[in-house]
């Protein structure tokens, strides 16, 4: 009885909006990178905001780093907005649909786009950092290259010469 019960409610989640485990996962994985998107790059030009996008799924495919979205953006302050004191809840909707759209895409195609085409889809160009460099001059960025700019944003990644 059991077994059976188990294989209609996975059979109605689809239809019912009931989400399996791992699709609330992922959902989870995407609203992270949706808000790191938002907070960091929604008043950046369109490749901008896909870069800060690429940028925190490099950091998910590095040793390094965390290896979930959530746990690389929230990851001791790296981005500036999960430290401050203001109200993370999106209030520009246009901004927001626009990272929730940017992070899907990256989301669920960073893995096939990278292996494809060997990170030619990157417009951050494997960084795994940035910063706005008309506001702060970070120490840690010393230790690292530009691999380019976008918008107010330079990205950069470590010296490996």
């Amino acid at each position: 009885m059991k077994k059976h019960l188990l294989f209609i409610v996975a059979l109605l989640a689809p239809v019912t909006g009931m989400a399996t485990t791992s699709e609330a996962k992922e959902g989870k994985e995407v609203q992270c990178l949706a808000m790191n998107v938002y907070h960091e790059a929604r008043g950046e030009p369109h490749e901008g905001q896909l870069a800060v996008a690429y940028v925190t799924m490099n950091r998910v495919a590095n040793p390094r780093y965390p290896k979930s979205v959530c746990e690389v953006v929230w990851q001791g302050g790296q981005f500036s907005w999960t430290k401050d004191d203001v109200t993370d809840k999106p209030v520009e909707s246009r901004a927001w649909e626009r990272a929730k759209r940017i992070a899907r895409f990256v989301y669920e195609n960073y893995e096939r786009l990278s292996t494809i085409a060997k990170g030619a889809t990157d417009p951050s160009r494997g960084a795994l950092s940035y910063y706005a460099y008309k506001k702060v001059n970070p120490n840690w960025a010393r230790t690292m290259v530009a691999t380019t700019q976008i918008g107010s944003h330079l990205f950069m990644k470590e010296d490996n010469s």
